[in-house]
């Protein structure tokens, strides 16, 4: 052990360990917070910020009762650590977050020693909800998967006798002698014409991404202008975009589907007192697709309707699933697809009486300008 902390002082100076740890520090997709013998808060990650959802700047030097002011078990946790100098782990603590939302998390305090006296306390937090959640995604892209090749192969199946049958009625329009039996074919063809396209669309978010520089406000605000254009009433969207969020790759097409897709399903699910907010933020190490990411950004397309009916939740992404009379049961799915061929990810909530569905897509290494 000495010859190898050797051998690490040879190749870095204590500069560059210090700035390598705190990178290290930073990188972990654990929220450790770091209290000191005054029990202010004098560290935290960005694990720990996106917890607890708020920013270093407005955490650091506060207590734990300032941090957590609705949850006193932390503050009698970290006093206890101090006092007995003895690692403390405990399961499934209730938080409440500064937005008044409560997650459960998994807690480890651990007394930082120097001379047998403890100085400093570790806290790491993990969401307790954090391995059930990874197991749903994990259960819906199976599921969308194997829903998306059955869909693919009867897609297949339907397109190539269309094709004859939309062929052999316009050679029967042509040999018919009786004209009042055109209104037939016309049918045959308008419907063979009307199902190419249903089935097109099954198979649209197969298309491979053409990725390019894209502002995703810019989308969005396209996005909005086509949605008002073809609303027959007058929509109430409201905007609270985030100015920081760097430009994007990603395919502008597939994007502005995938949006329109969203957008169309809140109008759909609104009246006209009801409202929708478009929302935009940055997420730090978020993991999306089994992959930790850095940087993510977050559209948030949220409404007051009633919702997404019960018996048909867990199923909302797949193909066919719909609430609404006559829908096709598409929209959802074909976003959904759109949005994970870019390495993302659409997540489906429903909390304070609102409905909300919420884009994350990857900020990749070297995308932002």
């Amino acid at each position: 052990m000495k010859h190898a902390l050797k051998e690490c002082n040879n190749k870095y100076t204590m500069t560059q360990l210090e700035e390598r740890a705190v990178r290290i520090f930073d990188h972990l997709a654990t929220a450790v917070l770091l209290f000191d013998e005054k029990l202010h808060l004098v560290s935290i990650n960005s694990a720990g910020e996106n917890l607890l959802s708020l920013s270093s700047k407005r955490l650091l030097g506060k207590t734990p009762g300032e941090v957590w002011p609705n949850t006193p078990f932390f503050t009698d946790a970290i006093k206890n650590s101090f006092q007995f100098a003895t690692t403390r782990i405990e399961r499934g603590i209730e938080m409440q977050l500064i937005n008044q939302n409560t997650i459960k998390v998994d807690c480890i305090f651990t007394p930082l020693l120097i001379d047998e006296v403890t100085k400093e306390i570790l806290v790491e937090l993990v969401s307790a909800d954090a391995f059930v959640r990874v197991m749903q995604e994990f259960n819906q892209e199976t599921v969308q998967k194997a829903a998306k090749e059955s869909v693919q192969g009867m897609a297949h199946e339907i397109k190539n006798p269309l094709g004859g049958i939309r062929g052999a009625a316009q050679l029967m329009e042509k040999e018919l002698d009786d004209k009042s039996l055109l209104e037939y074919t016309n049918i045959i063809i308008n419907e063979s014409d009307r199902l190419r396209n249903f089935v097109d669309r099954m198979m649209a978010a197969n298309t491979h991404p053409v990725k390019s520089e894209t502002n995703i406000h810019e989308i969005v605000e396209y996005v909005v202008s086509i949605i008002s254009a073809e609303s027959s009433r007058n929509l109430n969207i409201q905007k609270d975009y985030d100015p920081s969020i760097p430009s994007i790759f990603a395919d502008r097409e597939q994007l502005i589907q995938a949006v329109l897709n969203l957008l169309r399903n809140a109008v759909q699910a609104t009246k006209e007192d009801e409202s929708i907010l478009i929302r935009t933020r940055i997420q730090r190490q978020i993991t999306i697709q089994n992959k930790l990411n850095r940087l993510a950004v977050q559209i948030d397309i949220i409404d007051n309707g009633p919702g997404i009916p019960a018996e048909i939740e867990s199923g909302v992404f797949y193909p066919m699933v719909t609430g609404h009379a006559g829908g096709t049961g598409l929209g959802l799915s074909i976003a959904q697809q759109l949005i994970q061929s870019h390495g993302g990810k659409i997540n489906y909530e429903r909390k304070e009486n609102c409905t909300y569905f919420s884009i994350l897509f990857p900020i990749e290494h070297g995308n932002a300008k």
